[in-house]
This record gives C-alpha cells, structure tokens and sequence, in this order.
C-alpha cells in the first residue's frame, strides 16, 4: 500500500544536484520532486554500528539533506567485518565521529548532526521530535523500546531492524498507520535469550543486507513511493536465501505511549532481566577479590579463550554449564566465592540464572562481570 510522501519537497534543483543524482531522479517515481523531498528530510540514525553504516553510506549517497546519528560508543577492531563505514585509522574514536567523516566523505552536501550520547528516558524524546523518521539500528532492547515510545509520542515514524546469528527483521512503525513496536513484542526477552551479535556471532553481510533494506525504507517513506514495510514485518534468513513477510495488527487492547517506560529491570548496558546487583561484579571489584581466592569461571568457547583469558580462570562454555549444572561449580565446604564471566557478560549471567538453584544454602556469593572479559581488558589499570 502506498502512502503519501512524509517529508514536502525542498527547493528547486542546482544543475549540479541533477546530474550527482541523475541516476535516480531517472526513475518516474523519484523525479525531481522525489529528490527535494529526500534533500528535505531530516533523519535520525541509532546506533552507528552494523545496521547503521550500511544506512548512512546509502541515506547520504541518495541525498538525504540531514543526517543525525546517534551512538556513545568508539570503534572497536572486532566491528570492523561488518560495520565498513570505520576503518583501522580511527581505532577507538567515537563511532559518530568515524561514521560523520565517512558521511562527508561520501556527499559533503548532506549536513551531519553528531549525538554521542546513549539514549535515555530523558534525553530520546526531544531528540527523536528533531527529526521526520528515525532509523533504529540499536543493538539492545532498552533502546528499541525507549525509540518506540518516543515515536508514539512525537508521531515520527520508525524504520527498525535487528539481527540475530543468520536471521533479520526489518519493519515501518508509523504512528496512527497499523502495528507498532510494542504490538509485535510487549515484553523483552527472558536473560540469555537474544543475546548480542558479540555473544553469538554474525556474518557481516547481514548487516549489510538488512541496513540497505532499512535504507529503502526511509526513501520510500520520505517520497512517498513504493509500498514501505507498515503492517507488515518483513524476516530474512541468510542461511537458507530465503525471504517471508508477516502481517502485523496493531493490538486493540494496548493503549498509545503518552510516556517514556524503560522496560522493567532493564540494566544501563540494555540487557533486561538477569542478576541482581549483588549477583554483579566489576572490574575494579573483581580485582579486590582475586587475590583472596575466588574461582574463576570462563564460559566462553575455546576459540575465544585462545585469543586472551583471566589468568587463574576455568575454562567450562556455557552449553557446559547448561548441560552439566551443578557439576561445574567447585566442591569443598560451602563452594567459596565463584564469579562467572563470558565476552560480554550475556552468557555469564545466563549461567548465573542456571546455577542460582544449585548453588542455595552454599557460603560465599555466585556472581557474574559486568561487561565480561572485554571490560577487563579495556579497563584502566589500578592506581
């Protein structure tokens, strides 16, 4: 189903815009007119990672007059198979730094908006009202619900995907025009069920399919062409080449966002559910305890812990402890102190919630490492 264009049509064309952008302007359902509205718009991207990359390079090749782009982290080695707007030259520098100088790079006429912030109840609601559409790349559930609500309440539009192993989703979440986020997942996923692209892995070509699939969305949604993903979620398995389309209802018992709701026990890294904050350790903490003789328990794959590990740490992956449960725990008088930990403290704290049961009326605590290993190694040395 076609909708009217969301974003009216800048002014006229320079010659020189009409030949940057011919190819396109070529096509009876952009036009010049189509091409003014994408140099109109105004569009924030989350999350300056694997799905938005691929979203900028082609957003600012179309046109699109403002870019915002939203994301508190740095660039990290490990991004680089699949986020290809970094390089190795700006290891470490803000993502939205790396990805604002990519954008210019590519079409210095679009104007680039920088947000290194992460998104909170406070701050995504004014951000969001800035903008004509959002694109959602975020690689958390804090953040897709705290842009949902946000949409609801500005009336802005959503783009959304995400990724998970071989399999994407990509959707249009437009206020008052069908189903919305919360209709289609009213509640985050149990600990340990959805777990990062760190913790379980993804080809970068994924990313790059669904980001350019987001991208389509955005300029027929801008210009009015097309029929963009509203009502329906579109799933894309890479595995198997396969592609299907699923109608969404918007639920008639669930009422229209009139506030930001962080989903309930949400933690700041945007994992929902999972061990409490006695269950949490550290770095800093982590540290203090070693040297009075906690066990270690390293719930990575072999492959993983060959690259670098805790010194002193087991080395028991999680289909281990799921499999064996309170075998894996140490023996002896009360079982001691035992903090888990896996890359990025997603495994580690869904085996902490197997091994709780077992480890009741034992002495000491049974915890988890906040960030995992790759807090460890990032973390500033003592002193």
């Amino acid at each position: 189903m076609t909708l009217p264009p969301l974003v009216d049509p800048g002014p006229e064309l320079t010659p020189a815009q009409i030949d940057r952008y011919r190819r396109q302007i070529t096509l009876a359902a952009i036009g010049t007119l189509g091409q003014r509205r994408l140099g109109a718009a105004r569009v924030l991207v989350v999350g300056a990672g694997g799905l938005g990359t691929p979203a900028l390079q082609y957003l600012a090749g179309a046109g699109i007059g403002t870019l915002g782009i939203v994301d508190d982290d740095v660039v990290d080695l490990s991004n680089l198979h699949r986020q290809v707007i970094h390089g190795t030259d700006v290891l470490g520098a803000p993502k939205v730094d790396s990805a604002a100088a990519a954008v210019r790079h590519l079409n210095p006429e679009v104007m680039v908006e920088t947000h290194r912030v992460r998104l909170t109840a406070e701050n995504v609601v004014d951000l969001v009202r800035g903008y004509d559409l959002v694109l959602d790349g975020a690689d958390n559930f804090t953040t897709r619900y705290l842009v949902a609500d946000a949409s609801e309440i500005t009336g802005v539009p959503v783009v959304w995907g995400a990724i998970l192993r071989h399999h994407g989703q990509v959707s249009v979440f437009w206020p008052g025009r069908g189903a919305h986020y919360r209709d289609v997942f009213p509640e985050p996923p149990a600990p340990g069920e959805a777990p990062s692209c760190a913790e379980a892995g993804v080809l970068g070509t994924l990313p790059g399919v669904l980001g350019t699939i987001m991208a389509s969305q955005v300029i027929q949604v801008v210009t009015g062409t097309g029929e963009p993903l509203v009502g329906t979620l579109a799933l894309w398995d890479e595995a198997t080449s396969s592609t299907r389309s699923l109608r969404i209802e918007r639920d008639p018992e669930r009422a229209p966002a009139t506030k930001v709701e962080v989903p309930a026990a949400a933690d700041p890294s945007g994992r929902v559910g999972g061990p409490t904050a006695d269950e949490t350790v550290d770095v800093p903490a982590l540290r203090h305890l070693l040297p009075t003789g906690v066990t270690l328990i390293d719930v990575r794959e072999p492959w993983e812990t060959a690259a670098g590990t805790i010194d002193g740490a087991l080395t028991i992956p999680l289909g281990e402890v799921l499999a064996r449960g309170a075998e894996v725990l140490p023996g002896g008088v009360g079982g001691g102190e035992v903090v888990l930990y896996c890359q990025g403290g997603v495994r580690s704290a869904q085996a902490l919630e197997h091994l709780r049961p077992a480890w009741s009326g034992r002495e000491g605590h049974l915890r988890h490492l906040a960030g995992g290993y790759a807090a460890w190694v990032t973390a500033p040395p003592e002193g």
